[in-house]
């Protein structure tokens, strides 16, 4: 429920009233007395948060996004490492058998 700003056009107090928002505007001014009281446009105040949380690091990912170039990089440098790793590899068997 919001708080509306009332001005009392009589004695010029200005006021608010925490009222449902289809409640019809009240016209009788809480100091004075008379109905002369007018409800206020304003600003609104915003959007609040309350309690815990709603912190902006609850959703940023854990891990650093990798682009597309460094990607591609890495898996250039896979395959070129995995090329090695088994030309050695057969090398090695090779030795082995023919000991």
């Amino acid at each position: 429920m919001p708080t509306y700003d009332y001005k009392c056009s009589n004695c010029g107090e200005i006021y608010e009233l925490f009222q449902s928002m289809t409640d019809k505007p009240k016209r009788k001014c809480q100091y004075c007395g008379k109905n002369t009281a007018v409800r206020l446009i304003g600003g609104g105040s915003g959007l609040i948060f309350k309690g815990s949380g709603f912190y902006i690091t609850d959703y940023k990912n854990k891990k650093p996004i990798e682009s597309k170039s460094d990607k591609k990089e890495t898996k250039k440098t896979d395959k070129v490492s995995t090329a090695k790793e088994t030309a050695k590899s057969s090398s090695t068997a090779k030795s082995a058998s023919s000991d």
